[in-house]
């Protein structure tokens, strides 16, 4: 696997935005995402606490290929929300990035092209404002090994950038450590070369 074939960017925390349209105000809120259950516990979080508002449309995209696209209109005019806030996440091949936007309507009706450039604006805003990080797909690999091991496999742990999540070193040893996914072949193999060293995936 190639280097980059195993990086990802994605926003790190939360990041908001607003944007104001003859009396609408659009709220938008950048989230950092993990799964779809917890796309759910975010979009639940702003029904509570905007409760009063009209809208709370979304969208995400989850996984390090970027399988998983969801986006909500809530409401407006088909394609006028969920789209334009998916397209800005995707304007900066984002992942695991979830936003959402509240609409607070001000009595005019904006047309589609208004909805459209309103979702699309407070979108950006907040991911203008977010952090965007770098971040790697990671295997997980817990090595068990006795004492004599322990400088090489340090070595090899070391040589390849893996990160140490745990360690136990007595007269049996145990490391738990996560490696990039491009890595993972050689460490596999460099850590096999010794019969007494045990490797298992956690």
């Amino acid at each position: 696997m190639a280097e980059d074939d195993d990086k990802y960017l994605t926003v790190k925390g939360v990041s908001t935005g607003i944007f104001r349209d003859r009396g609408s105000r659009f709220l938008a809120f950048a989230h950092n995402i993990a799964s779809v259950e917890e796309s759910k516990e975010i979009l639940d979080k702003y029904r509570k606490e905007y409760h009063d508002a009209r809208h709370h449309c979304y969208a995400y995209i989850i996984g390090a290929d970027r399988s998983i696209q969801r986006q909500s209109d809530d409401g407006e005019p088909q394609g006028t929300a969920g789209k334009p806030i998916l397209g800005q996440i995707n304007a900066r091949n984002l992942t695991n990035t979830m936003v959402v936007v509240v609409r607070y309507f001000g009595g005019t009706l904006l047309g589609t092209g208004g909805l459209i450039n309103a979702y699309k604006t407070a979108s950006a805003e907040a991911l203008n404002k977010a952090e965007i990080i770098e971040c790697y797909v990671l295997k997980h690999l817990e090595i068990n090994f006795p004492y004599k091991r322990l400088n090489a496999v340090m070595r090899i742990l070391n040589d390849l950038n893996c990160i140490i999540e745990s360690q136990q070193f007595m007269e049996s040893c145990t490391i738990r450590a996560s490696i990039r996914k491009s890595h993972y072949t050689q460490v596999m193999s460099r850590l096999q070369e010794y019969q007494d060293i045990e490797l298992k995936l956690f």
